[in-house]
């Protein structure tokens, strides 16, 4: 029996379809750690995850199945073995699946038993739950093989530990949001704790879509101390010597990186999600229409860290309403960010417009609708340089706005992406405040501030009429932020809200907004995943909603 293995952990970032991509990026990894025994990745690493329902295509199954086979081959070099995920196809069913492959051949094939059916997970209406299963003699050492969800409950784990396992070794395709590092380690440490048995965690890193995968691999030993923790946000291949002892399997242990805090998690998070965005769709470029604002200036920064200055172009179009102090506050923003900003009024296209209007609104006063026109006005500009330059739109609507219906169709909702989608106003504030004061690693925008104070510090406007300002419109913000976390994150009683201290008119007046803002949402564009539950795959509520906890529904179809 041996008593020492050199296990390699890839955190690794695939693209969800691009098969011939991802071979690559295995085997990189692979000829990385050749001095392994044998290198781990994760959840469906060959087809990339989550593959949603591009994984019921007949060719796409077909290709990822040839391409096992074809990564056999590769390990008959004597190099390392490889547990890989990816799907497989059995007796007519299709599985979630971790694939051993050694010494050209396919050693043992371990499918996913408990398949998440919540939040953005979707997964039993793809995969067959597999069944409990033996445990996987790898060179003497026993491998108890769970794939994600399979750890976060005690069941399969155990089952393993009884049939002999000696390391845990986990796959996983497990998307940042708030606190979620934790929670994955607590579980992790539950299981070590019920079973007395190592474990090792590896994660996925990259942007897919709205959700964002921050990596963040790590081995417990079998006492549930940290053995090895691979930082968040980074992309590595780490390579773990093992010793077997009276007590089984010790990890050597390394050295540990520390925890991010709440806003450097959220920062990075929405560099990776936007710059993987570009790159999985092959956007070189960004376009973002300047207000002078808070959301606009954070979106412009997040933009510049992305991707670098050279690439974003950013816009300022101003009305007729645009104050002198907001043009100051772009440039300003614009200077420090290093990036080049134009100007493009709109008033020759409000007049037009006003103009072309005039006969079918005689009569009648001006209201939000020629506040809209505005703002689709900019929408129909900043579309025409995405258009005829190629460049990403990215939308500017934080969640507070997006929740509440503060945001205009085909206005400022248009675009492709946005990063600030699941972030609340008053984080924003924070987040701007730790951008300054803090240089992600990795990020292409210059050090120090990049925002200015007076962004941060000024009353929010849409300056789409006279001295406007937000909480004209809206509660202050502070209260606002609250009461959308009580009904989105928490869904909270309608009663035990107002029994936080908020007045009752307000609550069922947000209540009521937050429901009818349900179509605007449908047709946003996808935005980085940051909290428990973003407005996308982990909250689906029906455009069409009767329903009012804190009273009946007002009787009015006028909406903008």
């Amino acid at each position: 029996m041996p008593d020492q293995i050199k296990i390699a952990l890839a955190t690794i970032n695939p693209t969800v379809g691009d098969i011939a991509g991802n071979i690559d990026l295995i085997l990189a990894a692979r000829k990385e750690a050749k001095q392994a025994d044998i290198i781990v990745y994760s959840e469906l690493v060959l087809i990339g995850y989550p593959p949603e329902d591009l994984v019921l295509k007949p060719a796409l199954q077909r290709r990822a199945m040839d391409a096992v086979i074809e990564l056999a081959g590769a390990t008959l070099d004597g190099g390392p073995a490889m547990l890989i995920g990816s799907c497989w196809r059995e007796g007519g069913e299709l599985y979630n699946s971790a694939i051993l492959i050694d010494e050209g051949k396919i050693k043992a094939i371990r499918h996913k038993v408990d398949l998440p059916n919540y939040g953005v997970f979707d997964e039993k209406r793809i995969f067959k739950a597999g069944s409990f299963e033996d445990v996987i003699s790898f060179r003497g050492v026993k491998l108890g093989i769970l794939i994600c969800e399979d750890m976060w409950t005690e069941g399969y784990s155990d089952h393993l530990r009884n049939k002999g396992a000696e390391i845990f070794v986990v796959l996983n395709g497990s998307p940042y949001e708030v606190n979620k590092t934790h929670l994955r380690l607590e579980l992790a440490k539950q299981r070590c704790d019920e079973t007395k048995i190592p474990l090792i965690y590896v994660n996925q890193i990259g942007g897919q879509d709205e959700l964002v995968f921050d990596g963040s691999t790590f081995v417990l030993n079998a006492d549930g101390r940290l053995g090895y923790k691979l930082k968040a946000w980074r992309s590595a291949v780490d390579v773990i010597f093992w010793h077997k002892q009276k007590s089984g399997w010790v990890c050597d242990e390394t050295t540990i990186d520390d925890f991010n805090e709440k806003f450097e998690n959220y920062y990075h998070a929405m560099i990776l999600g936007l710059r993987d965005y570009c790159r999985k769709n092959h956007f070189k470029s960004i376009v973002i229409g300047m207000s002078g604002g808070i959301d606009s200036a954070l979106s412009a920064a997040v933009a510049v860290d992305s991707i670098g200055a050279d690439n974003v172009a950013l816009v300022m179009m101003p009305s007729k309403y645009t104050s002198e102090e907001s043009l100051l506050d772009a440039a300003d923003c614009a200077g420090l960010l290093g990036a080049k900003i134009d100007n493009m009024s709109i008033v020759p296209a409000v007049k037009a417009f006003d103009q072309m209007l005039l006969p079918a609104f005689a009569g009648m006063e001006a209201d939000l609708t020629e506040e809209n026109l505005q703002s689709r006005i900019r929408g129909v500009l900043l579309m025409a340089l995405s258009n005829k330059k190629g460049h990403l739109l990215l939308t500017t609507g934080n969640k507070s706005e997006m929740s509440v219906g503060y945001a205009t169709l085909y206005g400022d909702m248009c675009g492709g992406f946005s990063v600030l989608k699941d972030i609340y106003k008053m984080e924003l504030f924070e987040l701007c405040r730790w951008r300054n004061r803090h240089y992600p690693e990795g990020g292409l925008a210059p050090r120090g501030r990049i925002i200015p104070e007076n962004i941060i510090d000024k009353p929010p406007s849409a300056e789409l009429r006279p001295d406007q300002r937000d909480d004209d419109s809206l509660p202050p913000y502070d209260i606002l932020d609250d009461i959308l976390e009580c009904l989105i994150e928490k869904e909270m009683h309608f009663s035990d809200i107002v029994k936080k201290g908020h007045d009752a008119k307000i609550v069922a007046k947000i209540e009521h907004l937050l429901y009818i803002a349900e179509y605007k949402r449908r047709q946003a564009p996808p935005g980085v995943k940051l909290t428990g539950k973003n407005f996308g795959r982990d909250r689906r509520y029906p455009t069409t909603n009767g329903f009012r906890d804190g009273g009946k529904v007002p009787k009015s179809s006028k909406r903008g």
